[in-house]
């Protein structure tokens, strides 16, 4: 029999990540379930953040008889592994996400942060989450992922190329003055303004970035491209949706300033003035573990606090 094994990659620092991750361990040593474990992230970040510690004794784990094996952070890390499961917030869960896309490993979420959006499950819910996990009681859905290529002035091939779950945002620089932009939809122009910058969302990111940018709520097994400009001076620069058959392009204007492009907040490439950004539906999905059935619309109203007073539903 094939041995099992679940990638566990955790918001690092925290004692409730560390009690967390002990029920698992032993969870998994019980069920003879070899357990992976990721013990810092080596790869850059588009926002600086302060280098994390293992939040627990690798032999600390393995005394509850569980297989445990310490790994970085890169492209081998959920390489022949089950499922990967988070320990954190909606970071941790991006973060955790650059690990399983490549191998197309499904991943699942525990909320140990503030919101959790992406997250499948609550931290109470440990228990459960885990008798479900191990007895394989759950089920794998695709979400939607960008394709993000960017074209230097007068090439014609990409110089880089990267994916994104949430968003791509493409902002000024510097954050000195407005960045000049066109946007373009299926090979034809629709709109050029000066703006902070645009976003490109997924429907899974439109509960991210693009909503505090007043971009709408679309429920996830939706398939659909989101733009939203950013502080916009224009006329007509609402958010728009698009098909998920469409390729969005930006152009920053030739004299104007230098962009970035930022992906999911986590990989971020240099978009000098004149340069193409194009954005299309990745080739593929993300796979994404669901133990729950609750409506979009719960979700909704719980992690955003909607109040719902007066409702009465059907009679």
């Amino acid at each position: 029999m094939t041995e099992r094994t679940f990638l566990v990659v955790a918001h690092t620092g925290r004692e409730t990540v560390t009690q967390t991750l002990m029920v698992i361990a032993e969870r998994c040593a019980a069920a003879g379930v070899a357990l992976r474990i990721v013990d810092h992230d080596t790869r850059a970040s588009a926002e600086p953040v302060d280098e994390p510690t293992h939040p627990v004794n690798p032999e600390r784990l393995r005394a509850t008889g569980v297989s445990v094996e310490v790994t970085r952070a890169d492209s081998a890390s959920a390489k022949g592994c089950e499922l990967v499961i988070v320990l954190g917030g909606d970071g941790t869960f991006l973060r955790a996400a650059e690990l399983a896309y490549p191998a197309s490993v499904p991943l699942m979420g525990i909320n140990l942060g503030h919101i959790g959006f992406l997250a499948e499950a609550e931290s109470h819910r440990v228990d459960e989450v885990l008798d479900m996990l191990i007895s394989g009681r759950y089920r794998v859905e695709d979400r939607m992922v960008l394709d993000v290529t960017v074209t230097d002035p007068g090439d014609t091939e990409p110089r880089a190329r990267t994916w994104a779950l949430n968003e791509v945002v493409i902002q000024n620089r510097s954050h000195n003055g407005v960045l000049e932009l066109v946007t373009e939809v299926d090979g034809r122009p629709v709109s050029a303004f000066g703006a902070d910058g645009l976003l490109v969302a997924t429907p899974t990111g439109s509960t991210a970035y693009a909503f505090s940018a007043g971009g709408p709520v679309m429920w996830p097994d939706l398939e659909a491209i989101l733009v939203v400009p950013s502080n916009a001076h224009a006329l007509f620069a609402r958010p728009m949706v698009t098909s998920p058959r469409s390729t969005v392009a930006v152009e920053i204007h030739r004299d104007g300033r230098d962009g970035v492009a930022v992906n999911d907040g986590r990989r971020m490439i240099e978009v000098p003035a004149g340069s193409r950004i194009e954005v299309s539906r990745a080739p593929h999905s993300l796979r994404w573990v669901r133990i729950n059935s609750e409506p979009f619309a719960d979700r909704l109203v719980t992690k955003f606090s909607l109040p719902v007073t007066g409702w009465r539903g059907r009679s």
